[in-house]
Order: C-alpha cells, then sequence, then structure tokens
C-alpha cells in the first residue's frame, strides 16, 4: 500500500470528528475500496491503530518481552530498558515536529493537555504510563518516556522468582498481609515498588475493601473489590484541580478497609499519616528513596511540605507505620533488600533492620527479636 493511501485514510478517520477505535479502523480499511490481501489489510489496520489509538512508532517496542520503559530522546532517537538495562532500538522519528505532535496526541487520549502553557504532563493509557515534557522546558527537543505497567499485576509467588532467598522473604511479607500492618515499599525509580505493592494487595483477604489513591492510576491488584481515585490537574486558569490530600481525606469516608497511597511525594503525607493513626490498619504506599537509612529523611522533607516540624512527623510516623521494606533492582533483578521497623529515639525517627539481602545472602539484622516477638 502506498503512503498516499494510508495518509488519505488517516486523515479520514481523522477528521470525521467521531471517536476513533479499533473497530472504526478496521471498517475503514475494509470499506476503502483497496485491492488488499488479508496481510496486508491487517498490516495496516494495526499500523492505523498504533498511530492513532495506541502509542505510535513506540508501540512495536512496549509490545516486546521484558521490556518496562520505552524512552524518546530530545535528539528523537528511541531507546528501550528491560532486563539488559537501557539500550538503542535504531529507531529515530523524523524531526522534532513528529516528536511534538505524538507527545501531544498521547497525552490527550490520556485525558490531559500539553502545550507551551503546560508543557509537562502525564496520563495513562491502557497498561502504559505516559509521560512528556517540551520545549522550552525540553531543552534539547520533546521527551517522552512510557512505562509499561504489565508487572504490576503479578502475583508474589510469581515476583519471588527474581529474589535472593525467596522463602524467608515471603514468609515475612506475607505475615504482614495477614497481621495487617501499615507498610511502606521504598526504592528507587523504576526498582519494582509498585509491583511488590500490588502483589502484597492482591493477598488481602477477598472481602476487605481496597482504596486506592494515586496522581495517576499503575497500581491495578487482582483483587476483587478495588477503588480507585486519581488527581486531576487544573484547567488553563488552574481551576478543578483535586489533590492527593483532598483525596484522601474524602477516601476516608469510603469505608477503607485498606487504605493505599500509590506514591507519597509531598503534603499528603499529613493525611496519610492521620488516617493510620486513627484505626485504618493494614495501609500502605510507596516512596522513593535511595537507601532504606534515606527513608525517615525523605519522610521528614514530605512533613515538612505539610507544615509539620520534625518531631511531630517522627512521632507520627513511629506510631502509625510498622515496616518498610526497600526494594532494589539488582543485575537486571527487582527484589527486596531490607525490611525495616520504625521507631522514635532520641530526638529522631529510626530504622532497625529485620532482614537484610547482599550478595553473600540473606541475614537477620538487630530488629529481628522485637519484630519476631
Amino acid at each position: 500500500m502506498h503512503e498516499a493511501q494510508l495518509t488519505s485514510l488517516r486523515e479520514q478517520l481523522s477528521s470525521s470528528g467521531d471517536v476513533v477505535t479499533p473497530a472504526r479502523i478496521a471498517d475503514a480499511v475494509r470499506t476503502s475500496g483497496l485491492a488488499l490481501g488479508s496481510g496486508t489489510a491487517q498490516q495496516v489496520a494495526r499500523a492505523l491503530r498504533h498511530e492513532l489509538v495506541g502509542l505510535g512508532p513506540l508501540q512495536q517496542f512496549v509490545e516486546q518481552p521484558g521490556v518496562t520503559d520505552v524512552v524518546l530522546d530530545g535528539k528523537g532517537e528511541v531507546w528501550t530498558d528491560g532486563e539488559e538495562g537501557l539500550q538503542p532500538t535504531g529507531t529515530r522519528l523524523q524531526g522534532e515536529e513528529q516528536a511534538r505532535a505524538l507527545a501531544r496526541r498521547l497525552i490527550s487520549v490520556a485525558g490531559g493537555r500539553l502545550d507551551e502553557g503546560h508543557p509537562c504532563a502525564d496520563g495513562r493509557i491502557g497498561d502504559f504510563r505516559v509521560h512528556a515534557v517540551i520545549p522550552p522546558v525540553a531543552v534539547e527537543g520533546t521527551f517522552i518516556s512510557v512505562r509499561v505497567a504489565r508487572g504490576s499485576t503479578a502475583s508474589l509467588s510469581e515476583l519471588s522468582q527474581q529474589w535472593r532467598d525467596a522463602e524467608q522473604w515471603l514468609a515475612v511479607i506475607r505475615h504482614l498481609i495477614r497481621t495487617r500492618k501499615n507498610c511502606l515499599v521504598s526504592g528507587a525509580t523504576g526498582s519494582g515498588k509498585t509491583s511488590l505493592l500490588a502483589a502484597m494487595l492482591a493477598e488481602a483477604g477477598p472481602n476487605e475493601r481496597i482504596l486506592i489513591v494515586e496522581d495517576t492510576t499503575e497500581l491495578m491488584p487482582s483483587h476483587p473489590h478495588v477503588v480507585h481515585l486519581q488527581g486531576r490537574q487544573g484547567n488553563v486558569e488552574g481551576a478543578g484541580r483535586v489533590e492527593l490530600g483532598e483525596l484522601v481525606r474524602e477516601s476516608l469516608r469510603m469505608r477503607p478497609d485498606r487504605l493505599i497511597v500509590g506514591e507519597c511525594r509531598g503534603g499528603e503525607l499529613r493525611d496519610f499519616l492521620t488516617a493510620m493513626n486513627t484505626g485504618h490498619q493494614g495501609a500502605g504506599g510507596t516512596v522513593h528513596a535511595n537507601s532504606p537509612s534515606a527513608v525517615p529523611a525523605r519522610l521528614v522533607a514530605m512533613g515538612a511540605l505539610a507544615g509539620m516540624a520534625p518531631e511531630t512527623v517522627g512521632l507520627q510516623v513511629a506510631a502509625a507505620l510498622h515496616a518498610v521494606i526497600h526494594v532494589e533492582r539488582r543485575a537486571g533483578r527487582r527484589m527486596p533488600v531490607e525490611l525495616s521497623t520504625v521507631h522514635y529515639a532520641e530526638g529522631r525517627l529510626q530504622m532497625a533492620p529485620v532482614l537484610i539481602s547482599t550478595h553473600r545472602g540473606t541475614s537477620r539484622g538487630p530488629g529481628w527479636e522485637a519484630f519476631h516477638a
């Protein structure tokens, strides 16, 4: 099929004003009057579907096994990330105009807006979380990052196949779930925090009501009773914005058995701690941190954004939070490397390691006896 014919079909679908769906694309190809074999027709329909309702030239890469991220750099080059680390694909977009058009379409499909007045945006399209930045904020050119969320539906047993000393970790983590302890999962970007938390929630009792609050929906646990609340950006005038702190407060009126904040990053920590300190057991969330020892400082910094003094944060966290599970990516494998309990002593928040994994194996830390008791 000639490029001119493909362009004609593309323009016909885009200019109709109707919602473009895979079914409409297939119908348009079938009724186009062009002489196409069955294999060619399927290829044309697939190409149009990727361009109009999928991820366009990035779609082929997110469908590859083992790929966790696909990124477009300012030069128009496409890279993938997975077990082998960041790798070039050899694919390059045709200039800044195509890259910016793709970024705007993806964010529009995700229900957001991307323009000079709002040059950074993210959203969710199916199993993919999309983030885009355009110039002048993106100096070299348009950036697009796509996170593949398929791993967040894996079970604990499936995830543990990548872990070192998996049986020890499974026993402890399942104990935390069964006894409805309040937990945070910490780690760097791409370390597997969301996947682990989703797998933990999937093992909660089927009669429990799980209420998840997130900026952009990523947590998709395999559980029969999950309610999602998602934050919202404001319009051009800034009106209509809904922040996580407000959603956490609203969620307390929705009878949650487990309240989950997908990612704690700011002032919503105050409302989250309040919820955990008023009888909401089994709560959880994720937090970015380079190491377990960095978690207290991160929590204090987030509390400061909510106007909380360090001492107040320390006392609230120690009273509300039972454990922190830190995950890391080692040799392409995502695994828990340290489980710690949290307490307040000597005027500061402190971590007591319970279980520690190194290249030599998994050992019990100084906090094991108190945790086991």
